[in-house]
């Protein structure tokens, strides 16, 4: 019975905690756009990069 009266505390906070880490998450805009990182994934980038090869017999 006495472990109640420290776990119930405990719980209490963490649950507190995790409200404030969520409320927090969600003014700042971390759950915005669900959907935009999944559909980048599957668009391909037309543009191609330019890498410069070093020849080393143009040095």
């Amino acid at each position: 019975m006495e472990s109640l009266f420290l776990l119930i505390p405990i719980s209490l906070v963490l649950v507190g905690l995790l409200v404030w880490i969520f409320s927090w998450s969600i003014k700042s805009g971390q759950f915005d756009d669900l959907e935009g990182p999944g559909q980048a994934i599957l668009m391909d980038d037309d543009a191609p990069t330019s890498h410069k090869v070093s020849d080393p017999s143009q040095k």
